[in-house]
């Protein structure tokens, strides 16, 4: 099994993070792993990228012009990596800021309004986590306990006592993500 997977969207919204502790959950389950991670100096408000894949065979190159999923939380990268996800693969997508939704018809379309069940957990930090439960809901690429594993490993000790509320978000993602088509 291989999964190759990008997740773009501006920075700031824990789009560097959600690729890290997906890495680190395929590190705890014993699968090669890639994470490689693109922004412009912007950083926050600009857009960012991160490619990441998980293998249970080594990987050959970090760099793909072709990705199984695509998980889109911007107009700017739905218009880029929109045509990027492979036939047959996945988009999930977070509505809040997207003008013109995915029209692809070879593909699965997911959304989650990570942006909306963020703000009604009153913590907009958790955005990026209900967007992973969703992703993972649709495709268990990674056990949930290497999942929490990961994300104790990718949080700094002082930010352990927000993996309870984490681990709801991603719960929470699990339960509203929805097919689109």
């Amino acid at each position: 099994m291989t999964e190759e997977i990008i997740i773009a969207g501006f920075g700031g919204q824990g789009v560097l993070s959600m690729g890290k502790i997906l890495a680190y959950s395929g590190i705890m389950q014993d699968q090669e792993v890639s994470w490689m991670p693109s922004y412009g100096p912007e950083m926050r408000g600009g857009t960012a990228n991160v490619t990441v894949i998980l293998s249970d065979e080594k990987i050959s190159s970090p760099v793909l012009r072709n990705f199984d999923t695509a998980i889109v939380l911007n107009q700017p990268s739905m218009n880029k990596f929109e045509e990027t996800v492979k036939p047959g693969g996945i988009l999930l997508y977070d509505p809040n800021g997207i003008l013109h939704p995915p029209t692809r018809k070879d593909i699965r379309i997911y959304k989650i309004e990570g942006a909306l069940e963020a703000s009604r957990m009153k913590s907009s930090k958790t955005f990026n986590m209900i967007v992973l439960g969703a992703y993972l809901k649709i495709n268990p690429v990674v056990k949930m306990e290497n999942v929490l594993k990961g994300l104790k490993k990718s949080l700094p000790e002082r930010h352990h006592h927000l993996i309870p509320l984490n681990e709801e978000a991603i719960k929470v993602g699990l339960e509203k993500v929805e097919k689109v088509s």
